[in-house]
């Protein structure tokens, strides 16, 4: 048993609980803001209904999907061959210790100057950065890394290319037609029935397989077909319940835009869903580590289940994160990057989550936030580069730059003082 684990046991816990729950503030206030910056921005939903929203469906997306093993550690990230941390088990420790308080400062610094960072890139950042300094330049996978930092590139442009083909089948089949409101009500349905389609395929290949629910590709896409009818059945019946103005012409518009207000409130639902099962494993995923090897007295398990408290730790933390401070970046990328309404804003939405299901299928690591950008500049672009805020835009594409050598940095300097506090 590490002498110094057995010393400072219940120190490393505390720390590690209230590390993780920053980090998770952090998750809230930066990446769930990207997945309800949009319907958010398009007046769908307002912030007060975004957090409710994600209170239900965050909690529920970690607690029945959100049952990751650590695999921050044991992803790659870090070889475990070439670490020595069975002997210096404490070394990882005050490692994960620095990644969760360097990744939830750099989001606190993100947020409050309302910029949408990677909360994955993050977290890899800093892993990488103590991995690096604290334990070998060997350690780290750099083929993991360099992959990560392709999709910066890839994810963006992929997601931004299917938003500008879905706003164009939307001005082709409703907003360019004679009758648009009753053309939006004849396709609207159908747009509703591939929002329940694609999310449920995207959770189901993403995250239902790690609660050991396995299933294959045609029980999925059976799976999906159902839920997406389901979906569509719901949205039939909200929409016949729209209160539309068709005595007034002028108000056609408006009439337009709450059809396509009802499919926002899908593609929130199940964004939020979706991010909970997946993207809370970044703040609990090092501390589930933490946990693990202090739990053990310094035994260093590469696949550890995650305690269930930790589920909810994490689901509590990015439900406050929102409530707090969200309404930050979700006025950046709901407002500030181009003019966002319902026709546009799922749009960039269902692009998003498109992305990351074939990204999921094929294994390439891509950021809910990048994707989500990348989509909002593609619908942007439908309307020409001058609808664009190139100025918000390059600010952004600045924070994606440099969110990885940032959380290195904090991290190294945590990691030594940690060193230095304990030993």
């Amino acid at each position: 048993m590490s002498e110094i684990i057995a010393q400072y046991g219940t120190i490393f816990l505390a720390m590690a609980v209230i590390f993780g729950f920053f980090m998770a503030w952090g998750v809230g206030a930066n990446d769930v803001a990207n997945a309800m910056g949009t319907s958010v921005g398009a007046r769908a939903i307002t912030i007060r209904q975004a957090v409710l929203i994600a209170m239900v469906f965050e909690f529920a997306g970690a607690a029945l999907a959100g049952g990751e093993v650590t695999e921050t550690v044991r992803s790659g990230i870090i070889s475990l061959e070439n670490s020595g941390l069975e002997q210096n088990p404490e070394l990882l420790v005050y490692g994960m210790l620095s990644s969760l308080l360097a990744a939830g400062v750099w989001l606190l610094v993100a947020t409050q100057r309302g910029w949408p960072v990677s909360t994955t890139h993050s977290i890899v950042g800093a892993i990488v950065g103590f991995a690096v300094v604290g334990i070998s330049l060997d350690s780290v996978n750099w083929g993991q890394v360099g992959s990560i930092a392709a999709s910066w590139v890839v994810s963006p442009v992929f997601s931004g290319l299917i938003a500008l083909l879905l706003f164009l089948s939307v001005q082709k089949l409703v907003l360019d037609t004679e009758d648009p409101l009753a053309n939006a009500r004849r396709y609207v349905p159908w747009y509703i029935f591939l929002v329940g389609f694609v999310i449920s395929t995207m959770t189901m290949i993403k995250g239902l397989s790690r609660t050991g629910l396995e299933l294959n590709l045609a029980q999925t896409l059976f799976t999906a077909t159902v839920i997406g009818f389901i979906t569509m059945g719901l949205g039939i019946l909200l929409l016949r319940r729209l209160a539309l103005d068709v005595e007034d012409e002028g108000h056609e518009l408006d009439n337009l835009e709450k059809v396509f207000g009802v499919l926002m409130v899908f593609t929130a639902c199940s964004m939020a869903f979706a991010h909970g099962s997946n993207d809370v494993a970044n703040a609990i995923g090092p501390l589930a580590a933490v946990v693990g090897v202090v739990q053990t007295g310094g035994v260093f398990a590469q696949e550890s289940s995650v305690p269930y408290w930790i589920l909810l730790l994490g689901g509590a933390g990015i439900v406050l994160g929102l409530a707090t401070w969200g309404y930050r970046v979700i006025m950046t990328i709901g407002r500030k990057i181009t003019h966002l309404t319902p026709s546009r804003g799922f749009a960039a939405e269902l692009a998003a989550a498109t992305t990351v299901v074939i990204a999921s299928g094929t294994g390439i690591p891509v950021s809910t936030t990048h994707t989500l950008v990348g989509a909002v500049l593609g619908v942007g672009l439908a309307k020409g580069i001058s609808a664009l805020n190139l100025g918000v835009v390059g600010r952004i594409i600045l924070s994606w730059l440099i969110t990885l050598p940032v959380g290195a940095v904090l991290s190294i300097t945590f990691f030594f003082i940690f060193r230095a506090m304990f030993g």
